[in-house]
């Protein structure tokens, strides 16, 4: 085995999570994030693949 943890899919249809996306959204639309995905993952609490550490 590699040793490494695999990450289980997030229900995105739950309300909290919805409303989660919606306002990464409108940092996005509004210019205010400057990064989608380490926003969206911080979000759903998620680590990013680019990690370094």
């Amino acid at each position: 085995m590699s040793g490494k943890k695999s990450q289980q899919p997030s229900d995105l249809t739950t309300p909290e999570n919805v409303q989660k996306g919606q306002q990464v959204y409108a940092r996005m639309v509004s210019g205010e994030c400057k990064d989608v995905s380490a926003e969206l993952n911080d979000a759903y609490g998620r680590s990013s693949k680019n990690e370094r550490g």
